[in-house]
C-alpha cells in the first residue's frame, strides 16, 4: 500500500521509501535518516552498506565516502579502520598504504612513521627503487604521468552503467548509480585510455630505469599502446587500434 508520501514501506516519515522506519527519502533499506540508501541505518546518502554516516559506501560504518572497506574515517579505502585516504591496508593514519598501522604514506610494510617503506618500524624514507633498480633521484623529483593516479573504486551514475552492471546492481535505480570496483590492471588501463596523451606517454618512457617489460607486467600497458599515444605508427600499433578491451561489461576502443 502506498501512503500519501509515496512510501510502500512502514512507519516512514520521509518520502518514497520502500523500506521501513526511514526519516530520509527514497530508501529501500530500513532505519535510514539519509536518502537513497539500499543498506540499513545510514545517516549518509546512497550507501549500499549499513551504518554509514558518509556517502556512497559499499562497506559498513564508514564516516568517509566511497569506501568499500569498513569503519573508515576518510575516503576511498578498500581496507578497514583507516583514518587516512586510499588505503588498501588496515588501521592506517596515513594515506595510500597497502600495509597496516602506518602513520606515514605509501607504505607496504607495517608500523612505519616514515614514507614508502616495505619493512617495519622505519622513521625515514628509503632510496627510490624504480623498475627493480635503485636511483639517486629523489622521489619528489620524479614526474609520474597523471593517468597512473587512478582509483580502484569509483561512483558511476546510472546513465553511464553498462546493461550488465545495471542487471547486477538493480539498486542503482534508487541510488542514481553504483560504486564500481575494478582490479588493478582494469583500473590503470581504463584511466590510460581515458586521459593519457602524447605528453604523458613521453613522461612514462622517461621515468628513471624505464623498462617496457616490467611496465607491461605491472600495468598491462604495452609498448605498442604507448607508441600509439606517442604518435609512432607501426604494424603493431595499427593492429592495436582495432583492439577492444572489455571492463565490467563496457567496451573501450583506442581512438
Amino acid at each position: 500500500m502506498v501512503d500519501e508520501k509515496g512510501n510502500t514501506g512502514d512507519r516512514n516519515t520521509g518520502d518514497g521509501n520502500t523500506g521501513d522506519w526511514n526519516v530520509g527519502d527514497g530508501n529501500s533499506g530500513n532505519r535510514n535518516t539519509g536518502d537513497w540508501n539500499v543498506g540499513d541505518g545510514n545517516s549518509g546518502n546512497r550507501n549500499t552498506g549499513d551504518g554509514n554516516s558518509g556517502d556512497r559506501n559499499t562497506g559498513y560504518t564508514n564516516a568517509g565516502d566511497w569506501n568499500a572497506g569498513d569503519y573508515n574515517v576518510r575516503d576511498r579505502n578498500t581496507g578497514d579502520n583507516n583514518a587516512g585516504y586510499n588505503n588498501a591496508g588496515y588501521d592506517n593514519a596515513g594515506n595510500r598504504n597497502t600495509g597496516d598501522k602506518n602513520v606515514g604514506d605509501g607504505n607496504t610494510g607495517d608500523w612505519n612513521t616514515g614514507h614508502f617503506n616495505t619493512g617495519y618500524f622505519n622513521t625515514n624514507e628509503p632510496k627510490v627503487r624504480i623498475f627493480n633498480k635503485e636511483t639517486e633521484i629523489k622521489r619528489e623529483n620524479i614526474l609520474f604521468p597523471a593517468y597512473l593516479y587512478f582509483h580502484l573504486v569509483e561512483w558511476v551514475s546510472s546513465k553511464d552503467l553498462s546493461d550488465k552492471q545495471k542487471e547486477e546492481h538493480p539498486g542503482h535505480k534508487i541510488l542514481g548509480g553504483w560504486l564500481i570496483s575494478y582490479n588493478y590492471k582494469e583500473a590503470v588501463i581504463k584511466n590510460f585510455n581515458k586521459i593519457c596523451d602524447k605528453e604523458q606517454a613521453e613522461q612514462t618512457i622517461k621515468l628513471p630505469n624505464f623498462n617496457y617489460e616490467i611496465f607491461e607486467e605491472i600495468t598491462g600497458i604495452t609498448k605498442e599502446m604507448l607508441d600509439a599515444k606517442r604518435g609512432i605508427i607501426t604494424n603493431e600499433t595499427n593492429n592495436y587500434s582495432n583492439i577492444e578491451i572489455v571492463i565490467n561489461g563496457i567496451k573501450y576502443k583506442r581512438v
